[in-house]
């Protein structure tokens, strides 16, 4: 059994650094492109669930990549709810806040890392009671909070695994043992 870890293609806040929670920005043509290719990546797999963030980001995602007729979209996928950073660059926040990080300060009006993966381990349960292999598609920060519960770390450690646009990653196990098989692959996109 395995759960392969898709993040949405590129958008015009992602390329910019910027933090996109609840504003559902369109993917850019680029991104487009991008989860387009993720379609051959994923041919000939088999997926006994497939769960999508509720924005179009990461739905068109996995339409461009063809398992649109299986995804369900599940809210525990949705990004870190940035709240008053909402569109903000880490350097603008900053300014303001120095030192901040996502990872042990949260969001003002958001949430906290913990918080996050509370949600990240609701679809780990989810995932691992679907019988078979299992697709998420959903966000950065999400996802990586979701790879560090699977593992058994504090959602705040996350920060350690960073995601690239577009990218497949994939969990699973080394006999009884939660792993990380696959991280951050963009090998489909070149």
């Amino acid at each position: 059994m395995s759960i392969v870890l898709v993040r949405h293609g590129e958008t015009e806040w992602s390329a910019t650094g910027k933090h996109t929670s609840t504003t559902d920005v369109p993917l850019l043509e680029s991104g487009r492109r991008d989860a387009g290719r993720l379609r051959d990546r994923l041919a000939g797999r088999s997926f006994a669930l497939v769960l999508t963030s509720p924005y179009a980001r990461a739905r068109e995602t996995a339409v461009l990549a063809g398992v649109e007729d299986a995804a369900q979209v599940d809210p525990d996928l949705a990004e870190f709810d940035y709240g008053e950073y909402e569109g903000l660059t880490t350097p603008e926040i900053r300014a303001a806040r120095p030192g901040w990080s996502v990872w042990s300060d949260g969001a003002p009006g958001g949430e906290t890392a913990e918080q996050v993966g509370v949600r990240a381990d609701r679809v780990i349960e989810r995932a691992l009671g679907a019988g078979g292999d299992v697709a998420l598609f959903a966000h950065g920060h999400l996802l990586r909070v979701l790879a560090a519960r699977f593992i058994d770390l504090p959602a705040s450690h996350a920060g350690h695994l960073a995601l690239s646009t577009g990218s497949v990653s994939e969990l699973g196990f080394e006999r009884e043992r939660r792993v990380i098989w696959l991280w951050n692959d963009t090998s489909h996109l070149r």
